[in-house]
């Protein structure tokens, strides 16, 4: 399991207990809804295991709310039109980066600047959520897998797909893979 870790200063469990709380669910009720053990749930709450980014992303599914909104609550909405490389939002960190471009909350697109270790991998269950989502690879290669489709994208080559599909990203390369993406709407 590829797990993340987020900014330093964000305590993902502590937000998870709250945002849990505030919905009104017990940790059993919220595992329940997403189709985890209520361990994990615990686990994760306690900050006793740093959850994957398909692992957290299935757990809001429960609430249900997107991984980009459950790191912005609270924070106030930005109107914003440039960013410098300082001020993109590290939504993971890890052997996979999401930065996200701005706060996406009222928004219909999110836009991220990914990387991907050598051998870094989105994790063995496909990715779905209701969305489309296109990328370009600056550098490096990433394996797609789309449905029963898979290829190798290299520098330059790009792809757009309906998120419905099962996906998952893999670096096969022996460098680090760079990826400018967007989807609409906003689903991490």
């Amino acid at each position: 399991m590829e797990s993340m870790n987020v900014h330093d200063d964000f305590d993902v469990g502590a937000r998870l207990r709250m945002l849990r709380i505030r919905c009104g669910l017990s940790q059993r009720e919220l595992a329940r809804r997403a189709g985890v053990t209520n361990g994990m749930v615990s686990l994760i709450e306690q900050n006793r295991v740093s959850p994957s980014v398909a692992s957290l992303r299935k757990i809001l599914q429960g609430v249900p709310i997107p991984l980009a909104e459950f790191f912005a609550l609270d924070s106030p909405p930005q109107e914003q039109v440039f960013y410098r490389s300082a001020q993109l939002i590290e939504l993971t960190k890890g052997k996979i980066s999401f930065r996200q471009v701005g706060d996406v909350r009222g928004r219909t697109l999110q836009m991220l600047h990914e990387k991907y270790e050598p051998g870094a991998d989105t994790g063995r269950a496909m990715l779905q959520h209701e969305a489309e989502e296109g990328g370009v690879v600056v550098r490096g290669e990433l394996e797609l897998t789309v449905g029963n489709q898979k290829q190798i994208l290299k520098a330059g080559d790009a792809y757009l797909f309906d998120s419905r599909q099962p996906h998952r990203f893999r670096n096969v390369g022996t460098e680090v893979c760079e990826v400018v993406s967007g989807c609409t709407p906003p689903f991490l």
